[in-house]
């Protein structure tokens, strides 16, 4: 989608526009699209070049424009679960068993599928663009940026780590006290998708974990990750002798219970990307999870 930008320049000393959007977090490859388009740079109603300086009191209007489209998600009417949204960004629940992103064998059903529905009447193109990914069967907090600005610092602030997500997982047997899981990670040979405790070569990896609720059966953690590797929580559990309830590739499903991991993406703290303000979203836990503790 298109993003306009109003600015009134408060600053003392004059800057230039090309300062100005470096330091918003504009990047090159806008910042060059910028300077192609017309009418994209506007100072007190005049298109101007980038080089122009700004004064106190300047008006300034840039419009971000979105260049891509989707052609290949085919829009579903799905119903979304939308904790949170404004023109920048979008945060949605997501529940189990539906894919992030379309692939081979699941083209339809995802929630791009759902999110290009969403946004069909938009005057400009929404370009699907997921922050936080998450696996088919885990549920909760995911975070799409909406516009091609907001992307661009999104993934600067993932990079950095400065986006925090806080996951509550239902593990098998008794956890007694938390702790802190530091072990690397690494893909195991001959597989796309699972990965192991790698100490020769796995990059660098560590989850905390605290107990809420435990008993012989069952215990209920809350874990916050220092590092984003892919399937973290659940190869370090499943190292410690817990793996996650119902994961099929990290311990087992003789639960008889139901058919995903019980993982849920339930708290998710950001610094917005053109307000700047600390934000923080929740997603109570789901059902399947209250479910399994009353019966266990």
């Amino acid at each position: 989608m298109d993003r306009h930008l109003l600015i009134t320049y408060k600053e003392k000393l004059p800057k230039t526009i090309i300062c100005l959007a470096k330091e918003i977090g504009i990047s090159v490859p806008l910042l060059t699209a910028l300077k192609k388009d017309t009418n994209c740079v506007l100072l007190n109603s005049e298109e101007v070049f980038l080089n122009r300086e700004l004064h106190q009191g300047d008006k300034l209007e840039l419009i971000i424009k979105e260049t891509e489209e989707n052609p290949t998600i085919a829009p579903q009417d799905i119903p979304l679960d939308i904790i949170y949204e404004d023109d920048d960004i979008i945060v949605i629940n997501k529940p189990a068993y539906m894919p992030v992103h379309p692939s081979l064998n699941h083209p339809l059903n995802t929630l791009a599928n759902a999110l290009v529905y969403y946004y069909r009447n938009e005057s400009s193109p929404f370009v699907f663009r997921c922050l936080t990914r998450l696996d088919k069967n885990t549920t909760g907090l995911t975070l799409i940026a909406k516009n091609p600005l907001s992307s661009a610092i999104l993934n600067k602030d993932m990079k950095a780590m400065h986006i925090h997500r806080i996951y509550y997982g239902l593990f098998d047997g008794e956890i007694i006290n938390g702790g802190t899981v530091d072990a690397p990670i690494g893909r195991v040979n001959d597989s796309i998708i699972k990965r192991c405790i790698d100490t020769q070569s796995g990059k660098a990896a560590i989850t905390h974990y605290d107990v809420i609720k435990s008993n012989y059966n069952y215990s209920l953690c809350r874990l916050t990750l220092e590092t984003g590797r892919t399937h973290q929580i659940r190869v370090h559990m499943s190292h410690i002798g817990h793996p996650l309830i119902n994961d099929f590739l990290y311990g087992d499903e003789s639960t008889g219970f139901n058919s995903r991991q019980l993982l849920h993406a339930g708290e998710m703290s950001i610094v917005h990307p053109i307000t700047k303000k600390n934000m923080t979203f929740n997603a109570p836990l789901p059902d399947d999870f209250n479910e399994y503790m009353s019966n266990h």
